[in-house]
């Protein structure tokens, strides 16, 4: 496992794809200010996700038909989309994986909106892209993280 940033990870390539995860339970638990509300954490998880995606392309920009496929409950289809994924069927692995570990997924999501917080399963997700799709939209994504690093900073001085 390779961290792109504190709460975006990815395994090593393997036949041409590179599965991409969120952080740990420990890394919510350790990286998000608990002094920050539900939103504030909600945009400094999504925040970290882009920062470590822009890192993830950046390191195969000259790969590009390297695939980059991840599975979420939180990223709406819209978003991911705009950022160059194409929405797949998440596959039955995947999906008792997420089933097993809920425990864990309950509590990582609890953490994030600063309250108990029952994640939809129902919502997952799976998203790829070759890396030659999301360098289309980096400009896309830089300006979203941007844009997100701005909020964060703000919400912090009031």
């Amino acid at each position: 496992m390779m961290y792109y940033s504190p709460l975006f990870l990815s395994e090593k390539p393997k036949n041409g794809r590179i599965k991409i995860h969120g952080g740990t339970l420990f890394d919510y638990y350790f990286v998000i200010d608990r002094k920050w509300n539900g939103k504030q954490r909600t945009n400094f998880i999504t925040q970290q996700y882009l920062e470590g995606l822009l890192a993830l392309i950046e390191e195969y920009k000259n790969d590009k038909h390297m695939k980059i496929r991840g599975t979420s409950y939180i990223i709406n289809e819209r978003t991911a989309e705009k950022m160059g994924f194409k929405i797949m069927q998440t596959d039955f692995l995947q999906k008792t994986i997420l089933l097993y570990n809920y425990f864990n997924v309950l509590i990582s999501n609890s953490i994030a909106k600063n309250k108990l917080a029952f994640p939809n399963l129902n919502k997952t997700k799976t998203f790829e892209a070759d890396i030659s799709q999301i360098l289309e939209k980096k400009e896309f994504i830089e300006k979203l993280n941007k844009s997100l690093k701005n909020t964060i900073a703000n919400s912090m001085n009031l």
